[in-house]
C-alpha cells in the first residue's frame, strides 16, 4: 500500500508533465495552471513529510525517546514493564542498539527496520522481536554478526523459551567475533537438523495433570505393592518346589518384626509425597512474566485518550488502513449520524485483536473495556487492521442492536476475496458501509446495551500450573491401588510359570517330612498332575528293575502302574486317580527304603504316612466323629482337621466320597486291592 507521501510524489510528477505540455500549447494559461498546481502539490508535499501517524515514523519517534520500545499490545506475553530488562540486555551489545518488541502480525521484518532506521537517522544494531523470539536484526553502520545471532537464537532455544531469553541469547552471540558467531550458528543449525526441536522448557496443563495422576498412583501403588508382593514372594519362595520347610513354630523375635513392612510402606508413601514436589517442581506453563495492572490498562488508556480527541482511532504501531481522506469521510458520516434522529456518538477503533493482548482477542470485551473507560454511550466499532474483521457494539443508544449485529453482510464484517487480497482489507469502504447500515438501523424507544461479555481467562494467573496434589491426583490414588493389584496378579502368574518350570526341570518329589505343611487341602488339577509326574518319575528311578524290591514294594508299584499305564502322561486322568497315584508312588518308595508304614493320613492322604488313629471331626458343622489315621501335624492340632481335610477338584467334595479313594484310610494294602478290582472290572 502506498503512503500518502508516495501518492503526493506521483501527483507532483504528473503535474510537472502536464505543465510542460501546457507551456508549449497554451502560454497564456501558465499562470492559472501554476496556481492550480501549487494548490494540488502543497497537500501532497505535506503528506510526504515524516508524520507521527505512520507506523515507521511513530516507532522512530519512540526510539528517539528510548532505544528500547516494548509494545503495550502483548501484556499476556511481554508486559510493557519488562522494558528495563530488554534495555539492560541491549546495553551489553557494545554498539548502539535499537530494539522493537511488536506483535508478529503487525511487522514486515527487515523492511520495517529499514524504514525505522531511515526515519530515525541513526546508525546502530536494529532488532525486531515478536511475542516469542528475535525475528530480524540488521546492523547499519556498525559491525555486528546480526544474522548469525538471529540464527543461533532461533535454533538453540526451544519454541517456548520466550522473547526475553531469546534476546539474551542473541546478545550473547552478537558480542562474539564474526568467525565464532558464524561457526556457532552453523553448529546450531546442524544440531537442529540432526536432533530436531530442542526440548520444551515448560509444561502445559495436561502435563501437570499427568504428573498429578502419576504422583497419586505412586503414593498408593508403591506401598500397596510392597504390602502385597513382599509377603507373597516370600511365601512362594518358602514353598517353592524342593525348598526346605521348618516345622517349628515361629520364634517370638520374628513375630515382633511383622510391623516392619507396614512401617516401611508408610515411610515409602511419605517419601514419595515429600519428593514429588521437588521432582515435578514446575509452577508455570510459560516464560511470560506476570503482567501488572498498568500493563493490562496501557493500551486501553492509549485508545481512550485517542478517542477523546477524534472518533476514529488508528493504532500507530500497525500499518494504517485508512488515509486522511477516508478518515475525514468517516468523521463526516459520524457527525451526520450523531445529529440524526435517534443517533448518537460513534467511536471507531482500528486496533489489532490479539490473543496476547489484555482482551485475549475478544472484540466484545475490548469494546466493553473501552466504553467503560471512556464513560460515553454510543456505537463502538472495532476494526482489526491486521485481519480485517469488523465488529459493531451498541452501548446505550436507541437502536435495534440485534438487527445491526446480524443484518450486516459477511462481506462487510469479515470481508471477501477482494478485501483479503488488499493490504488495507478495504476497511475504508467497509466502514463506510457500516455507517450506511447505522443510518438505516431501526430506532427503538428504549436504549439498548449488550450484557456483560463472557469472562476472560485471568491474564495474571493463566500461566500458573495447578498444584501437584490437585485434580487428577485423586483419581491417581484409586488407580494406584488397582495397579498394585494388577502387578500382584502378573507376579503371581509369572511365579506360577516358574513353579511349573521348576517342577518339570527338576521333578524330584518333596521330602516326606515337609508333606504335611506344604500339601494343600484343596489342590488344583494342575498341582495334582505335576505332583503325580514327579512321584512317578522318582518311583520309576528308585524301583529300577525291581530285583531288590520286596513283595510290598512290588504290589504297590504294580497298582501304581495300573493307574498310570502311560507312565508320566497323566493329563487325561481324573483328580481321584492322580491322588491315588501320588499316595501309592510314595508308599512304593517308602517300602523300597525299608519303611514299614502301612497307612497314610486319613485327613489328607497327601500328608504322607500316619502316626496313629484317632476319632476326629472332619466337618466344622457336623458333630459326628470318624476313626481315621492321622499324621503328626493333624494329631498336634485336631481343631484344624476340618480345614485340612482333602477336597478334590472340581467340586471340592471330600476325597473319601470317591469310590477309589474310599479305601485310602484303611491302609495301602486295601487301596492296592481296590485298584486291582477297579482294573479287573474295566
Amino acid at each position: 500500500m502506498k503512503s500518502r507521501g508516495d501518492r503526493g510524489s506521483s501527483a507532483m510528477r504528473a503535474a510537472t508533465k502536464r505543465t510542460v505540455r501546457t507551456t508549449r500549447t497554451r502560454p497564456l494559461a501558465v499562470l492559472a495552471f501554476l496556481m492550480a498546481l501549487f494548490a494540488t502539490v502543497t497537500p501532497a508535499a505535506e503528506a510526504a513529510s515524516p508524520s507521527s501517524d505512520t507506523q515507521a515514523a511513530y516507532l522512530a519517534e519512540q526510539l528517539r525517546t528510548n532505544p528500547v520500545y516494548v509494545t503495550d499490545q502483548l501484556p499476556r506475553e511481554i508486559p510493557k514493564s519488562t522494558t528495563p530488562s530488554f534495555t539492560k540486555l541491549a546495553q551489553r551489545t557494545g554498539v548502539p542498539t535499537y530494539v522493537l518488541v511488536l506483535p508478529m502480525e503487525a511487522t514486515d521484518g527487515e523492511a520495517l527496520l529499514g524504514a525505522v532506521h531511515d526515519r530515525l537517522g541513526k546508525d546502530g544494531l536494529y532488532v525486531l522481536i515478536d511475542d516469542s523470539s528475535v525475528t530480524d536484526a540488521t546492523a547499519y553502520g556498525v559491525s555486528a554478526p546480526a544474522d548469525d545471532a538471529v540464527t543461533t537464537a532461533f535454533y538453540e532455544l526451544p519454541f517456548d523459551a520466550g522473547a526475553l531469553r531469546s534476546f539474551e541469547r542473541f546478545v550473547e552471540v552478537v558480542t562474539e567475533s564474526s568467525e565464532k558467531a558464524a561457526a556457532r550458528a552453523q553448529a546450531a543449525r546442524d544440531k537442529y537438523d540432526a536432533d530436531g526441536e530442542p526440548a520444551d522448557l515448560y509444561i502445559g496443563p495436561s502435563d501437570r495433570d499427568n504428573q498429578s495422576f502419576l504422583t497419586g498412583m505412586a503414593i498408593t501403588g508403591v506401598p500397596l505393592a510392597m504390602l502385597l508382593l513382599i509377603p507373597y514372594v516370600r511365601r512362594w519362595w518358602r514353598r517353592r518346589p524342593g525348598a526346605p520347610v521348618s516345622l517349628s513354630k515361629p520364634r517370638p523375635s520374628r513375630r515382633r518384626t511383622r510391623w516392619l513392612l507396614p512401617l516401611a510402606a508408610v515411610a515409602t508413601a511419605a517419601a514419595i509425597a515429600a519428593a514429588a514436589p521437588h521432582v515435578f517442581d514446575q509452577t508455570t506453563s510459560s516464560a511470560s512474566p506476570r503482567p501488572r495492572a498498568v500493563d493490562l490498562n496501557a493500551r486501553l488508556d492509549r485508545v481512550v485518550e485517542g478517542l477523546t480527541e477524534d472518533p476514529v482511532y488508528q493504532d500507530p504501531e500497525s500499518p494504517h488502513a485508512l488515509d486522511a481522506q477516508q478518515v475525514s469521510q468517516l468523521t463526516t458520516r459520524i457527525k451526520k449520524f450523531q445529529s440524526s434522529k435517534g443517533g448518537g456518538p460513534v467511536y471507531i477503533t482500528l486496533v489489532p485483536q490479539l490473543y496476547e493482548d489484555e482482551s485475549g482477542s475478544d472484540e466484545e470485551y475490548f469494546a466493553y473495556a473501552v466504553h467503560d473507560k471512556l464513560g460515553k454511550d454510543g456505537v463502538y466499532i472495532v476494526a482489526d487492521p491486521l485481519d480485517g474483521y469488523i465488529n459493531v457494539f451498541n452501548y446505550g443508544l436507541g437502536l435495534d442492536s440485534y438487527g445491526l449485529l446480524y443484518d450486516l453482510p459477511e462481506s462487510v464484517t469479515y470481508g471477501d476475496e477482494k478485501s483479503d487480497a488488499a493490504d488495507d482489507h478495504l476497511l475504508g469502504e467497509r466502514l463506510t458501509s457500516v455507517m450506511t447500515a447505522l443510518d438505516k438501523t431501526e430506532r427503538t424507544d428504549e436504549p439498548t446495551t449488550p450484557g456483560d461479555p463472557y469472562p476472560l481467562t485471568d491474564p495474571i494467573t493463566e500461566d500458573e500450573l495447578q498444584p501437584l496434589f490437585y485434580g487428577d491426583f485423586w483419581p491417581g490414588l484409586f488407580i494406584g491401588a488397582l495397579a498394585a493389584g494388577a502387578v500382584l496378579a502378573l507376579v503371581a502368574a509369572a511365579l506360577g510359570i516358574v513353579r511349573k518350570s521348576l517342577l518339570r526341570r527338576n521333578p524330584e518329589p518333596l521330602p516326606g517330612s515337609t508333606l504335611p505343611t506344604v500339601s494343600p487341602a484343596m489342590p488344583t488339577e494342575s498341582y495334582l498332575r505335576d505332583t503325580a509326574r514327579a512321584e512317578l518319575h522318582a518311583m520309576a528311578r528308585e524301583f529300577g528293575t525291581g530285583e531288590t524290591a520286596d513283595t510290598r514294594a512290588r504290589n504297590r508299584y504294580d497298582a501304581t502302574m495300573l493307574l498310570a499305564p502311560d507312565g508320566e502322561r497323566v493329563d487325561d486322568l481324573s483328580p481321584a486317580t492322580l491322588t491315588a497315584i501320588i499316595v501309592l508312588a510314595r508308599a512304593t518308595r517308602a517300602a523300597l527304603t525299608g519303611n514299614d508304614s502301612t497307612q497314610c493320613c486319613g485327613v489328607n492322604p497327601l500328608h504322607g504316612p500316619a502316626k496313629t488313629k484317632r476319632h476326629v471331626r472332619t466337618s466344622s458343622v457336623e458333630t459326628r466323629r470318624r476313626m481315621l489315621p492321622v499324621c503328626e501335624i493333624c494329631l498336634d492340632d485336631p481343631h484344624k482337621i476340618p480345614a485340612r481335610l482333602l477336597k478334590l477338584p472340581p467340586n471340592g467334595l471330600p476325597y473319601y466320597e470317591d469310590e477309589l479313594l474310599s479305601a485310602a484310610p484303611d491302609g495301602f494294602t486295601k487301596l492296592v486291592r481296590r485298584v486291582r478290582e477297579a482294573a479287573h472290572v474295566q
